[in-house]
């Protein structure tokens, strides 16, 4: 299902990971419609993917009764992108830093820390049930002063 205007489109997705490239795909649509250059469009469709990944495998567990939505919004002022599944709900302070020493070498668990260096936001929201996360790239440059 999707519902869009000109600079919005919300999706209704399947726990599938063939769901996954539609979000990836979207997201570079709209992070190049958003005017941002090719790499920073890129990063923004791998941390979308990342999401929607974390969505279907952690939130809702592959099972084919819950869904996951993702929504991609521009502003004059960002590019936001939400998305959210339904799953148990996701315990932010329980998430490993992946610099810590015990971690570096494992090979999953970098996909928050990506998503907090590549967008100027990253907001999760519990729901009831399942998590939301929040992306939000700036589009203006903030202002220097001397």
């Amino acid at each position: 299902m999707t519902d869009s205007t000109a600079n919005r489109t919300i999706l209704t997705l399947d726990s599938v990971l063939a769901s996954v490239e539609i979000v990836e795909e979207t997201a570079e649509r709209f992070a190049l419609d958003a005017g941002f250059d090719e790499d920073t469009s890129s990063q923004i469709a791998m941390i979308s993917r990342e999401a929607a990944v974390n969505a279907i495998v952690h939130g809702n567990k592959y099972d084919p009764a819950k869904h996951v939505t993702a929504s991609f919004e521009i502003t004059d002022k960002a590019l936001t992108i939400q998305i959210s599944d339904e799953g148990h709900g996701l315990d932010t302070d329980a998430i490993p830093d992946p610099l810590a020493p015990e971690n570096i070498l494992r090979t999953s668990g970098r996909g928050i820390f990506l998503m907090r260096a590549i967008v100027d936001e990253v907001h999760f929201r519990m729901l009831n049930p399942g998590t939301e996360i929040k992306l939000v790239k700036l589009r203006v440059q903030k202002e220097m002063h001397p």
